[in-house]
């Protein structure tokens, strides 16, 4: 039997190839979006382990420019070249590309999003024929931008390429169209980011809650979400709730 050498093998991870890591760009500069003070966030109560005096900057990964390396130029050139001949414009759709850790991710304008998706599916150079799931993401640090909706597509047809898209929105307008007309499956991903975060996706077939009750108040993933709980008793003892026992940022 003919034994196949594992550069023959094909790829099914979400990053570049190992030989291709070399090419890949830069990443840009990071940015800092804020300061996290402490080990674990919690600003009451005694510390004694020494890490409360931590001081560390929150970064997130800057924006990239071309050549992105791999498979990302021919990737973003193709969505170039579909955009334009669907009346759309990558300078208006994308907002900034960035490449991290050997991944692409393409930070998108909510209102191309729909049209983004359509030429992601359906053109040949590009078809990622599955769209994976949708989360949601809370950043309260972002002004301006705190939600943000990922999107994670993968192409089998051009051997399990994969790329990222993120769409970000303000607390006070949290409103990004549905892609569940191109990508049926998302259906419950979308109703599960509504729950969690109160991203609204216009034009859901059925937007409504599909992990909490009905009448639930609030988004339970939210970062400014309160901490909750009831008191256990365990051997004579109370235990009382998380809320009640530390406050958290």
């Amino acid at each position: 039997m003919a034994r196949v050498s594992p550069e023959d093998q094909e790829t099914t991870t979400d990053a570049v190839t190992s030989g291709e890591l070399a090419e890949v760009a830069t990443p840009g500069k990071p940015v800092q979006v804020a300061e996290r003070k402490g080990m674990f966030g919690s600003s009451l109560g005694n510390d004694t382990t020494g890490y409360g005096e931590l001081d560390r900057p929150v970064l997130f990964p800057g924006a990239a420019s071309k050549p992105y390396g791999g498979y990302f130029d021919q990737l973003t050139g193709s969505l170039e070249i579909a955009l334009r001949r669907n009346g759309g414009d990558v300078d208006s759709a994308v907002e900034r590309v960035v490449v991290d850790r050997g991944e692409l991710t393409l930070f998108v304008a909510r209102e191309h999003l729909p049209l983004v998706a359509q030429v992601l599916r359906d053109e040949p150079s590009l078809r990622f024929e599955q769209c994976l799931g949708v989360s949601g993401v809370h950043y309260p640090q972002e002004t301006g931008r705190e939600l943000h909706a990922v999107y994670h597509f993968i192409s089998i047809t051009n051997g399990s390429k994969r790329v990222r898209v993120e769409v970000t929105v303000p607390e006070g307008d949290a409103h990004i169209p549905s892609i569940v007309a191109t990508y049926p499956g998302v259906d419950w991903h979308e109703r599960e980011t509504w729950d969690m975060f109160g991203i609204v996706f216009d034009g859901h077939p059925a937007l409504t809650r599909i992990l909490m009750p009905d009448d639930w108040p609030g988004h339970p993933q939210r970062k400014d979400y309160p901490l909750g709980g009831i008191p256990v008793e365990y051997k004579g003892a109370t235990v009382p709730p998380a809320d009640d026992r530390r406050s958290y940022k």
